[in-house]
């Protein structure tokens, strides 16, 4: 599955897979937020949280890889959905948003001017902010130390940097997102980062459909495989799955305000 399949409003019958996936996680005693990273997915991810409030926020923005020329008009219409819903607390969060330098002609000065404008949006309406960073890290922390007076809820989304970086953004009061990836055989650094800092500044995610646990490598991620996350980082850290499951969930109710 790659990302243009994505790209397109839901029909019908998708959303009516989507309503299956959060009766299951009505079930399971489960939240989740969906990130949009574009205009179109941040409407199809406002719409599945229609289907069931309760269950599914939203979070809303532009990922750096997805900066059009037409960005600025995208954000407005971001904006209009904010407001448009300003009362009822779908929208929960801006983002995913930040720098990707992964992929050759990026344009560094692009993503900075739309990271920073999604910056001012959440500020502007109190909303937490999703932080995508890859191969970034220098522009990243630069960003960041200049709002970090202002900012006061952000999670690094799939934390993927190094022991430094993690030692700043916690020192900032920020959150990791840690999902998949830390089961991953060669990711030892992030478990060292992990054990380091312990669990109250981290909040669970799956970056669905990618990045699955390893033991559904190469299979569709689920928002449904949370437990098996909370299960693998209740045995690193050597602390019951009961305790995880309160403080990461008390950590996004303090970060995303629901």
């Amino acid at each position: 599955m790659v990302k243009k399949d994505f790209d397109r409003i839901f029909s019908n019958e998708e959303l009516e897979h989507a309503k299956i996936i959060l009766d299951e996680l009505a079930k399971n005693q489960l939240q989740v937020i969906n990130v949009g990273t574009s205009l179109t997915e941040s409407i199809n991810c406002f719409k599945i949280s229609e289907l069931e409030p309760k269950i599914a926020k939203t979070a809303v923005g532009i990922h750096p890889n997805d900066i059009t020329s037409n960005w600025q008009n995208d954000l407005q219409q971001i904006e209009k959905l904010i407001t448009d819903n300003i009362t009822n607390n779908k929208i929960v969060a801006v983002g995913e948003c930040g720098y990707d330098k992964h992929y050759p002609n990026y344009d560094i000065d692009l993503q900075k001017t739309c990271f920073e404008e999604q910056i001012k949006l959440a500020l502007k309406y109190d909303k937490a902010l999703i932080i995508h960073t890859r191969d970034a890290k220098n522009e990243t922390l630069s960003t960041l130390e200049k709002y970090k007076d202002q900012v006061k809820k952000l999670v690094i989304h799939c934390f993927s940097e190094d022991e430094e970086f993690a030692d700043l953004v916690i020192s900032w009061g920020y959150y990791m997102g840690i999902g998949g990836t830390l089961t991953y055989p060669k990711n030892d650094l992030l478990r060292k980062i992990v054990k380091n800092h312990g669990i109250n500044k981290i909040i669970l995610e799956t970056d669905a459909p990618y990045l699955a646990p390893q033991i559904l490598r190469g299979k569709l991620n689920s928002p449904l495989n949370i437990p098996i996350i909370a299960k693998y980082l209740a045995e690193l850290l050597e602390i019951e799955i009961e305790e995880v499951a309160k403080i990461t969930s008390m950590n996004c109710k303090k970060l995303f305000n629901f």
